[in-house]
């Protein structure tokens, strides 16, 4: 064959050769130098990751002239075979082909006679996890207790279906992901050998898309070759393997930085244009705010070689991106980004997803910023603000009539929601929290609260409780809001109802300061539990806040025996409607129609249901 793929051609043939595995190569060499040889090995791990390879090359080390010895030679007649696939001392059998016990009796009975011309008579069984029940069984016997010169080498990809009976009879060998460095140099040396033109970013590229497998990214490499012959750009390398062009990337980061909005919805009309893979393009994103967080808390470029695997001169990009961030920023950012990622994969409408969370990535430092810069300085005197406090906002929406509600964090995908109006709740169901010393003003957007004593990032569950209020000041000071815990329970149902049972089950034990305490008895363990998740409290405090006007710190505790507690909503909610079907059950008994049919018939009235009114058929 004039042609061979670069996966056979450049195939390790000696333990030397073969990459990303030197745990598993340095174990089978010490073992052969010291003849503490196996009779059964079991090679596990991903595709194209050298399971096969590095069974060839052992079957060579068994049986080279010069051996057992950990170093081939590769000139013997024993050698040659091997790398041709023509040796009659090693059986190479696939295990998707042959998984019945007829070809394990045949194994078996062949297994008695002695090698031809080496030491050993081998038998690699690739993708042994094919084989049946009933074939692992026949093995059994032959695979404990087999003669002294057969070996096998088993190699599966998925160890999961391999029987615990035949794990415990082998000796198991895990194979590793390549990394991508090693990749990239192989990549490199192939390269310079066919006299291929390519880029640093192109074998970069190449070696992501290989997800770790050798075999693949040599695959590609030839894919590249085919496509654009011995000099291969790297955009036509992009549109090969349908990646997005980085360049989109850095676009999305810098709009971020800037803050523009604007320039990020077009940025995803310009992919939607394109063509691109949204959810590909999501997880790009992904990958290089983690590349930016590793760049923020590790100091020294020289640092990131090996924790960030690229170029020299991404590398520097990285960290000049980097500097415009801080670490909790970047911890925000991913996780906006990575809601979004998961959305993609169930939304019927991604361009909406990933819109959403474009705006919100580059919306959220605004508000931290303004909500740090509205904060009042922790070292500031007492006296200055003694008497000055204002009553803070009613409960309202505090977005203008014609503008849109800011993008909150309550809905998983960032989703702007209408606020219920204040008066729709009756005025006796609001509770007045006691007064504080220092009023905060109200957050433009949801964005994440700082401790003023360590500078650490909290989110509003985790907002540091004001101090307390002195006597002239609790005395002068009006209430810093009104909280309405019936419309708090209404927006979590519309917007979270998976959790709005569970937070129902719960009673409001009061307000201190910027605290709302809710209180679940012990027959309610489930809820609590489910409440104290920190994602379901800070989805909860978000909305406290949003509807209160300003931070608020959520606390979930059980109630013990002795403490009094109120009727939970849900309690309440099951007696007004126990009440109110007692009433129209008296209403229906009482009526002059009934009353004349139950003295006819001879009946009582049992149950009443109310029927929601038909509506008119259209003309």
């Amino acid at each position: 064959m004039d042609y061979q793929v670069s996966a056979r051609k450049y195939r390790p043939g000696t333990f030397e050769e073969v990459i990303g595995q030197p745990h598993v190569v340095q174990t089978l060499v010490n073992a052969i130098t010291t003849k503490r040889i196996a009779h059964a090995f079991l090679f596990s791990g991903t595709r194209g990751v050298g399971k096969t390879t590095v069974a060839r090359i052992l079957a060579k080390a068994l049986n080279c002239e010069k051996g057992p010895t950990g170093t081939p030679c590769n000139t013997c007649p024993a050698c040659i075979e091997i790398t041709q696939g023509t040796s009659v001392d090693v059986i190479e059998i696939d295990g998707a082909s042959n998984t019945g016990v007829d070809d394990v009796r045949e194994i078996r009975e062949n297994v008695k006679f002695t090698p031809f011309r080496g030491m050993y008579r081998i038998y690699i069984i690739d993708e042994v996890h094919m084989l049946s029940n009933s074939a692992f069984n026949a093995l059994l016997k032959t695979l404990e207790e087999p003669p002294a010169h057969v070996v096998f080498i088993f190699a599966t990809t998925e160890i999961h279906k391999i029987p615990a009976t035949i794990l415990s009879r082998c000796q198991h060998y895990n194979f590793r992901r390549i990394p991508r460095s090693e990749i990239i140099q192989r990549l490199r040396h192939v390269a310079a050998e066919e006299g291929i033109a390519v880029e640093d970013r192109s074998l970069t590229a190449i070696a992501r898309a290989s997800e770790g497998s050798m075999r693949d990214a040599l695959s590609l490499l030839d894919q590249a070759v085919a496509f654009g012959g011995k000099t291969i750009r790297h955009a036509d390398l992009e549109t090969l393997l349908g990646a997005v062009p980085q360049e989109h990337v850095r676009a999305m980061i810098a709009a971020i930085i800037a803050q523009d909005s604007q320039a990020a919805v077009r940025i995803v009309a310009q992919l939607l244009d394109q063509g691109h893979d949204l959810r590909a393009y999501c997880s790009d994103l992904v990958e290089y705010v983690r590349n930016l967080l590793v760049a923020a808390v590790v100091p020294s470029p020289e640092g990131l070689h090996g924790l960030i695997e690229l170029s020299k001169e991404e590398i520097l990009q990285i960290v000049t991106d980097a500097k415009a961030f801080t670490a909790e920023q970047l911890q925000e950012l991913f996780r906006v980004l990575s809601q979004a990622e998961d959305g993609l994969r169930m939304s019927a409408h991604p361009r909406f997803v990933l819109e959403v969370a474009a705006v919100r990535a580059t919306r959220f430092l605004l508000g931290a910023r303004s909500a740090s810069s509205n904060r009042v300085p922790a070292a500031q005197p007492r006296s200055e603000t003694r008497g000055a406090t204002q009553p803070a906002p009613p409960l309202t929406n505090h977005s203008a009539p014609n503008e849109p509600a800011p993008v909150g964090q309550g809905s998983p995908t960032g989703t702007a929601t209408t606020l219920p109006s204040e008066q729709s709740a009756p005025q006796s169901e609001k509770i007045t929290a006691p007064p504080s010393s220092v009023p905060r003003p109200v957050p433009e957007e949801s964005s994440l609260v700082h401790d003023s004593m360590s500078g650490r990032p909290l989110s509003r569950s985790e907002d540091p409780l004001p101090s307390p209020p002195s006597a002239n000041q609790a005395r002068d000071a009006t209430p810093p809001f009104q909280f309405n815990w019936e419309q708090v329970l209404e927006r979590v149902a519309s917007v979270h109802p998976n959790i709005a049972p569970f937070l129902e089950m719960g009673t409001l034990v009061g307000i201190e300061g910027n605290q709302v305490t809710i209180g679940y008895p012990k027959s309610a363990s489930v809820a609590l539990a489910r409440i104290q998740n920190e994602q379901n409290i800070r989805v909860v405090a978000d909305l406290c806040a949003e509807l209160a006007g300003q931070a608020v710190r959520l606390r979930v505790m059980e109630l013990s025996d002795g403490q009094p507690a109120g009727l939970s909503p849900a309690q309440i909610r099951a007696a007004k409607e126990r009440d109110q079907k007692q009433a129209l059950l008296q209403q229906t008994r009482s009526h002059p129609l009934v009353k004349r049919t139950l003295d006819i018939f001879g009946v009582e009235v049992v149950d009443v249901r109310q029927v929601a009114p038909q509506k008119e058929a259209r003309e």
